[in-house]
């Protein structure tokens, strides 16, 4: 996510959608949820239909991202072509890994990305390539403690835009039970130490959230920027348990007339 995203000083808030639903981003952004992250490298969500849901958003909203399995430049061409404003590259772990991501998501000089737009005016101004550019987001997602031992290198890479916190994984590589919501130990120095290496390089900061009451504390302390807050199936989950309990004994009552 670009600086210029926060304007308004808002801190963004986008969920992780793993099924083709072309009316779920429509109903997240109506709760108040800013945008989406379309990830396909969890889930049920493939190529065909994660371009069909970009090409149902709206053009003018700027979180439409894509988490991709790896910054391979074919189904990124596709995702961006199709309106993705921001590509997410899981287990970033080195300035080459960073460099592949911002040469698939960006166009000449900054990147390799192909020129043949597939949608009439996406990126509006007197050059397609440089609006192109200053449009889409190339984002880092560091989630392993070899990426945070090498994040000054990741984050100084020219032309990334934004670093994405995967603290559960994160948590794993340390030994650690695969849970994001840490206040304390190694994750949390970690989300500290990324904080002050974006923040001097001029590049963003989100993580991904279960729980909004940490995500808002985090955003209290100044530690991010935005948060994935959810994932669409965890949403659901929680939703369904909470009607179906909401029944109570009841279910099971028999008449006694």
């Amino acid at each position: 996510m670009k600086r210029e995203a926060l304007g308004g000083g808002r801190n963004p808030v986008l969920y992780h959608q793993t099924v083709p639903s072309f009316s779920m981003p429509e109903w997240a952004v109506a709760a108040g949820y800013d945008g989406v992250i379309l990830d396909l490298q969890h889930g049920e969500l493939g190529l065909e239909a994660a371009c069909g849901i970009l090409r149902s958003i709206p053009r003018d909203n700027a979180y439409a991202y894509a988490r991709v399995g790896s910054p391979d430049p074919a189904p990124v061409l596709r995702l961006l072509d199709s309106g993705a404003r921001g590509i997410v590259a899981p287990t970033v772990e080195s300035r080459s890994q960073t460099e592949a991501l911002v040469a698939a998501t960006k166009y000449p000089p900054t990147g390799n990305r192909s020129l043949g737009p597939s949608r009439p005016a996406l990126y509006p101004g007197d050059s397609y390539t440089e609006a192109g550019n200053r449009a889409v987001s190339a984002v880092a997602q560091i989630e392993t403690r070899a990426g945070v031992e090498h994040a000054e290198e990741i984050v100084a890479t020219p032309g990334l835009d934004s670093v994405y916190i995967g603290p559960a994984d994160l948590a794993v590589s340390y030994g650690l039970p695969g849970r994001g919501d840490w206040d304390e130990g190694p994750v949390r120095e970690a989300i500290s130490h990324i904080r002050e290496v974006t923040r001097a390089h001029g590049v963003t900061l989100g993580i991904y959230s279960g729980r909004p009451e940490y995500a808002a504390g985090l955003f209290a302390d100044g530690l991010v920027d935005y948060v994935g807050l959810g994932i669409d199936l965890v949403l659901l989950n929680h939703v369904f348990g909470d009607t179906i309990a909401g029944l109570g004994p009841a279910r099971s009552a028999r008449s006694t007339t």
